[in-house]
């Protein structure tokens, strides 16, 4: 059975789907685009992988950030942050934003006659895989009749530690800029990710009786499989902390080179033949 559980956002329990047009599109309904999560090997050819099986337990594990733009309902989640928001004012999403400490993936934007009123930054994270998920992709479009490539016998894994350490240092870094200016960030997650930065960060101290003074606020979301096998997303949990609350969970669980750490897996995952300095 495969463990894709969304192809190109459609849920492949669906028996009513084209997946051959499925496959020639290649379209992302959340983007209304193109999938932009294309193959190494052949850019062309976008993967399309939103949603995987994983575990004795086989849950759904949301692998692409844009699956979580599903209906906007992320947006809609944060309005209540925007504390400057009137009657009459515009809303805007925003998206890849620089500011002091990284990028922010999106700003959700109230805006009047042009002018920005306020703001709130939301920054999305799934869980990253090793290993490649490309032979579950071809496996499933073998099972529909469609004509595939030889394949391959590798397989895929969660790299649940990485993910988490990694976004923590990142809002490590943005959050102290949203706290100076009195605006808010949030981090969108699915609850299965949340649960496990729990268990392996300290977040005793992070509260789940929100506080709209806070500048760090959490939101986790349900995937949940409803009626003709369809995926949806609910929101599932909040909670809120400031910026002393993020250095607090790196500080007691992370090690101390937390930082230099994530600097070096990811050029170790950039370093080949190709990147040698030859002399």
């Amino acid at each position: 059975m495969t463990k894709i559980s969304e192809l190109f956002t459609y849920s492949t329990l669906s028996e009513r789907k084209d997946w051959e047009s499925v496959l020639a599109m290649q379209h992302c309904t959340y983007l209304d685009r193109k999938c932009i999560k294309n193959r190494k090997s052949q850019a062309h050819i976008a993967i399309g992988t939103c949603t995987l099986k994983y575990g004795k337990e086989e849950n759904d594990v949301i692998i692409c950030p844009h699956r979580l733009l599903e209906n906007r309902k992320i947006f809609i989640d944060c309005i209540h942050l925007l504390t400057l928001h009137e009657p009459g004012n515009e809303l805007h999403i925003v998206s890849e934003v620089s500011i002091p400490g990284g990028s922010i993936d999106y700003f959700l934007v109230s805006a009047r006659n042009g002018k920005v009123k306020d703001f709130v930054g939301i920054e999305l994270q799934t869980m990253d895989t090793t290993g490649t998920v490309w032979p579950e992709r071809q496996k499933f479009l073998q099972e529909k009749g469609i004509e595939v490539d030889a394949i391959e016998s590798k397989s895929f894994g969660m790299n649940w530690k990485m993910t988490a350490k990694t976004i923590l240092v990142q809002l490590h870094h943005k959050i102290q800029t949203f706290e100076n200016l009195n605006k808010h960030l949030v981090l969108v997650v699915q609850d299965c990710l949340l649960i496990y930065m729990q268990k392996e960060f300290s977040f005793s101290h992070i509260s789940q009786n929100t506080k709209i003074g806070d500048s760090m606020h959490f939101h986790s979301y349900e995937l949940k499989l409803g009626q003709e096998n369809l995926y949806s997303i609910s929101l599932f949990e909040r909670y809120s902390t400031n910026a002393e609350g993020i250095a607090k969970c790196l500080g007691l669980q992370a090690e101390a080179n937390v930082e230099l750490e994530v600097i070096l897996k990811s050029l170790e995952g950039k370093i080949s033949n190709f990147t040698l300095l030859r002399i």
